[in-house]
């Protein structure tokens, strides 16, 4: 007679998916098995911060783009008078000359986090280059990129962004592509460290095996697999341009009128911090929400990447 053997699908395991945790209480397990895609997505769902965090960010997002439009404030308009206090006409006052603070910190925010996604974009790209390359080549080309970039941490940030804006002016994209240029960094020591990792995989020698051109195994084979890294990086890096593009236009070293940031207005109005505390505060609140929700996203998306994560 033929032995039978228990063949439960709740505890089989299949090629490709990943088996759900049981229970606390020892009960069923809570559903059938899942993708590592879908164990990723519900991971981050279940991120009570990372979730309270994006809906915050994509509300504020939207209201900062949309309002404007349905509020009838105006940057141009310069009717109201210098340093009115806050009222329903002009929700955080007026400045010196009478603009409307609310429509500055709006077009702010618009400016600053446009900033930050294109700061953000090229320091993705080029740290995943560099990086992935550096790991993979190994020899020769990882000593020339560890000293490219052990170079572009040693440079002062501050001076470059001095004498670009003295040359070009500090408008925004130019302000973010200075960024862009000097935030690659550590994105380029992770994913370098992960190439490292990942050239010495069997699927990676039998691409090599096989023929593979090295830009193929770099596009087809590492940055694939090193997705939960960048993802988590390119939104910690957000966060970082967001307050650094800050930071430079608070001390005047970044972006110049007519265009504007958080950290332009910031600048126009510290000096009334003492006497009209809504001047600062406003500016000063938005750049906290965008980098506090941005980080908490990426705190988020870190622990769901991360295939050490039992917490349900």
């Amino acid at each position: 007679m033929a032995e039978i053997t228990d063949t439960d699908p709740r505890t089989t395991t299949h090629p490709g998916k990943v088996p759900p945790s049981a229970r606390p209480d020892g009960g069923e397990p809570e559903s059938v098995y899942l993708t590592q895609g879908q164990l990723v997505r519900r991971r981050f769902l279940r991120h009570k911060a990372a979730m309270t965090s994006l809906t915050i960010f994509v509300v504020f997002v939207l209201f900062v783009y949309i309002a404007p439009y349905f509020l009838g404030y105006s940057l141009t308009n310069l009717s109201a008078g210098s340093y009115e206090d806050p009222s329903p006409a002009h929700i955080f006052g007026t400045d010196q000359v009478g603009a409307d603070v609310f429509s500055l910190v709006m077009r702010g925010s618009q400016y600053s986090l446009q900033i930050g996604l294109l700061a953000a974009a090229i320091a993705t790209v080029l740290g995943v280059l560099l990086g992935t390359v550096a790991g993979y080549l190994r020899r020769g080309t990882d000593t020339a990129v560890s000293r490219v970039t052990d170079l572009f941490l040693v440079v002062p940030l501050q001076a470059v962004a001095a004498i670009l804006i003295a040359g070009f002016g500090g408008s925004w994209w130019l302000v973010g592509l200075v960024l862009g240029f000097f935030l690659w960094m550590p994105i380029a020591r992770v994913t370098r460290a992960e190439s490292l990792s990942l050239s010495q995989r069997e699927f990676v020698e039998a691409a090599r095996a096989s023929g593979a051109t090295t830009g193929r195994i770099v596009t087809k084979h590492l940055v694939p697999n090193m997705v939960g890294t960048i993802v988590v990086n390119a939104t910690l890096t957000l966060a970082l341009a967001v307050l650094t593009e800050a930071a430079l236009s608070f001390i005047g070293l970044g972006v110049q009128i007519p265009d504007t940031s958080l950290g332009l207005v910031l600048n126009q109005n510290y000096t009334q911090l003492a006497t009209r505390p809504w001047l600062f505060w406003a500016p000063f609140v938005a750049i906290v929400l965008i980098s506090l929700t941005i980080n908490f996203i990426g705190d988020g998306l870190r622990d769901a990447f991360d295939p050490r994560q039992t917490r349900r």
